[in-house]
């Protein structure tokens, strides 16, 4: 077994994280077996980017408290209990066992409620739907940027549950612990408004009283074909909303219809192979040529040979641009 093992360990092992070879060495340096919970408190000593969330809690949370109250003194990155020196060991493991039997008091009360600050939507998120909001941003921070290498991300509900938001994956967004926590602090929107104005609709407006049959729906978009198609199975996407504009619209809707339009393309290969490309517009004004102002997306499918020369593409909504 040895030497099978080696030979996995030296040749065979394949790794996208450090999870393998942490497993291993937690179950060969505890007698040949571990616990779910040893293995994963191991891995936790390897994530740096969980050291550094708590970094951080130490020095904007409880540090601060703890040096106003002149309970510890702080010089540069090092806290300090004054006249640690004076106390006796006695006394030492008697404060040790008074700060455990707090703790203790306080997890029987609050329970996993304690570690909320962790969660910052309330309720269960699976762990499907985790990996597909996760796998959509890349396994990077749709705010910042940042890899989740380097700082741990969090699914977030873009209009928070307490709002009316839903757990649709349009409304999640994946952040790193830092800006979903600016956020939670720092955003003073009233998002009351802006979940009632989902429901606004236009009488008068042809694309808030769709009467064709959809090809996709999601909770805040749908998508149906055109009714003067450039090609064949040229779709348009549109929120349900009534906004007239593309640049007004909230990042659930733009999440919502940037899924349809994934989810329209794929439908559009499968139906017909002779497609090959796809030109994806938007008409924002009049200026732009757009004459129904509810804000909708062309989704139009392209063919060899379709055009004589398909060259410059969305370019050509000015003819005398196109070529170049």
């Amino acid at each position: 077994m040895s030497s099978k093992l080696k030979h996995y360990i030296n040749e065979r092992m394949k790794m996208s994280h450090v999870y393998q070879p942490v497993m291993l060495r937690t179950i060969l340096s505890n007698g040949g077996e571990a616990s779910t919970t040893q293995i994963a408190k191991a891995l936790l000593s390897r994530d740096s980017s969980q050291i550094e969330y708590y970094e951080e809690r130490v020095k904007q949370m409880v540090g601060k408290v703890l040096v106003k109250n002149d309970i510890v003194s702080k010089d540069k990155n090092v806290y300090q209990i004054p006249d640690f020196a004076e106390l006796t060991d006695e006394e030492v493991a008697d404060l040790i066992k008074d700060c455990d039997l707090k703790l203790e008091e306080f997890l029987a009360k609050r329970g996993d409620a304690a570690w909320s600050h962790r969660t910052k939507s309330s309720g269960y998120i699976s762990g499907a739907i985790r990996y597909e909001v996760l796998k959509r941003a890349r396994s990077r921070c749709e705010l910042c940027g940042i890899s989740a290498e380097r700082k741990a991300l969090e699914v977030d509900h873009i209009l928070p549950r307490n709002k009316g938001g839903s757990d649709d994956p349009s409304n999640l967004q994946a952040l790193c612990y830092s800006c979903n926590a600016m956020k939670r602090d720092t955003d003073s929107t009233d998002f009351r408004g802006w979940f009632d104005s989902y429901a606004v609709r236009d009488e008068s407006c042809p694309f808030c009283n769709v009467d064709r049959e959809l090809v996709a729906e999601n909770e805040l978009a749908m998508a149906f074909r055109d009714l003067y198609p450039v090609t064949p199975l040229h779709t348009l996407i549109i929120p349900k909303r009534h906004v007239a504009n593309y640049f007004e619209l909230h990042q659930p809707e733009l999440n919502a219809i940037n899924q349809l339009v994934k989810q329209a393309r794929e439908a559009i290969l499968i139906a017909d192979n002779s497609v090959e490309g796809f030109n994806v517009g938007v008409n924002a004004g009049e200026a732009s040529g757009q004459t129904v102002f509810h804000c909708h997306i062309h989704l139009i499918p392209r063919r060899k040979g379709d055009t004589a020369s398909p060259r410059g593409g969305v370019r050509g909504v000015i003819p005398d641009k196109k070529a170049y």
